[in-house]
């Protein structure tokens, strides 16, 4: 029985009456999210799906849900899609696979499911995939993370250990659930017994009103979601039953913390990735002298270590199986179980960790190599900047001229300035441009492939 089935039938067994389930369509308590998902993996068992299967879904978050249970049942693995891309990408997503995917329709909430006996499901082993989440590799070539149940396993029990999660807790889940950041929230909660309250997209007054009307104790942001919900705060401090607002997917400066923390905000900078089945290192409590890429140690089971390049390599129980493939090769992607990732950082003598940033996403000007991230982070300290991103243009003489893209109300002359006084000269960028908004994904990563065409429509390159 795969590990979300399995805590699933243990809640309806110790708890059935307790809510599991929040959703914008009706509310489930584990009894009644136990039969459904029953149903569920019966339906998918009638389509012919045999156990180890690979079934692709795109859907809304609360369908997504209903998928994940439902695969759970038929022990089968799922693969999620962003409804939005799915039809764009599904034939590379089935060369990846080798033609092995099928592909279903959403599954309704609550009841596609006529009633009917089906083959029962094998128990199956910790070894097994059973999610699969489609993520870009370098120059957007797509690939697949595939996750075992023993990955899926290691990841919640770490997550729940470093952010402690109990039967009465509510997780509020506004990511999308065909990003690891999301899905990852049910496998928590089920893991622990705890509430998921599902969110359609993130709506900063809706996740407000939900901190107090359920008394939410947990909740996944990525940094500009967290900047929206202080607007609409507005200065007032969340409600005392939040305990851990978790902060990933893209780098938190250095202003947004302070104004974090200074509104009594719980906040838990934290790096992970599809590889990792989500969290790989969160700091619980950061302090006044936090700075900028400090995510704390890793969590429970990983280890890690810097390779020459400066990238930053794991291996343990959560890190994945391997990238899928046409030939079906386990561990693809994978050196001796390392996992290379895309990010360079640091680790101290006590385990601490700092992300420098992406790898690839190094400039060199005037001979000088730098990461945008660095120069970034210095520019939104300053008063008047909401949001900004550096990359460069090319020169013959200086290899790439650094151009800095700011959303805000600063002045073009205060920003230089700015840069003048906390940047070395190579760090400086030498023009800034005022955007109205910049290019980034449903999880708040900056599309940085997309700032140079930006900068071309600007005339900036």
């Amino acid at each position: 029985m795969s590990p979300l089935a399995h805590w699933l039938a243990d809640g309806a067994r110790r708890h059935p009456a307790a809510p599991a389930l929040l959703g914008p369509h009706g509310n489930w308590r584990y009894g009644e999210l136990a039969s459904l998902a029953d149903a569920g993996g019966r339906f998918l068992r009638r389509q012919a799906v045999q156990p180890g299967d690979i079934v692709a879904i795109a859907g809304s978050a609360s369908e997504l849900a209903l998928a994940a249970l439902a695969c759970a049942a038929a022990s089968a693995a799922l693969l999620p899609l962003d409804p939005l891309t799915a039809d764009a990408a599904w034939p590379a997503l089935q060369t990846l696979a080798g033609g092995r995917l099928q592909r279903f329709a959403p599954l309704r909430w609550p009841g596609d499911f006529s009633a009917g006996a089906a083959p029962p499901a094998p128990a199956g082993n910790a070894g097994e995939v059973a999610l699969l989440i489609a993520t870009s590799g370098s120059e957007g070539a797509p690939k697949v993370v595939q996750l075992t149940r023993g990955n899926l396993a290691a990841a919640a029990a770490a997550s729940n250990q470093r952010l402690p999660l109990a039967a009465g807790d509510v997780w509020l889940a506004c990511l999308p659930l065909h990003h690891i950041g999301g899905i990852s929230i049910l496998y928590r909660c089920l893991r622990a017994g705890a509430s998921m309250r599902l969110h359609e997209g993130f709506a900063a007054a809706a996740v407000w009103d939900d901190l107090h009307r359920l008394r939410v104790s947990h909740l996944s942001l990525v940094p500009a979601m967290l900047a929206r919900l202080l607007d609409v705060a507005d200065g007032a401090h969340p409600p005392p039953s939040l305990r851990h607002a978790l902060i990933g997917g893209a780098a938190l400066s250095r202003p947004l913390c302070e104004r974090a923390l200074a509104s009594g905000w719980p906040i838990r900078p934290s790096w992970g990735m599809s590889e990792t089945a989500a969290q790989a290192a969160t700091l619980v409590q950061p302090g006044s002298d936090w700075q900028v890429g400090q995510v704390g140690t890793l969590l429970p089971g990983l280890q890690a270590r810097v390779a020459a390049d400066g990238r930053l390599c794991l291996r343990g129980e959560q890190v994945m199986d391997g990238y899928l493939n046409p030939e079906g090769q386990r561990g693809h992607g994978l050196d001796d179980g390392w996992l290379r990732t895309g990010d360079l950082g640091l680790l101290d003598e006590r385990g601490q960790v700092t992300i420098i940033g992406r790898a690839d996403d190094l400039l060199i000007s005037g001979g000088v190599t730098l990461h945008p991230l660095e120069v970034e982070s210095c520019l939104a300290a300053c008063p008047g900047v909401s949001d900004v991103a550096v990359t460069a243009a090319p020169d013959p003489v200086w290899g790439d001229v650094l151009v800095a893209l700011v959303v805000g109300r600063a002045e073009i002359r205060t920003l230089h300035d700015w840069c003048r006084r906390h940047l070395v000269a190579a760090k400086r960028p030498r023009r800034v441009l005022r955007v109205e908004a910049l290019p980034r994904n449903a999880i708040g990563k900056l599309a940085r492939q997309t700032l140079r065409e930006l900068l071309q429509q600007r005339g900036g390159a």
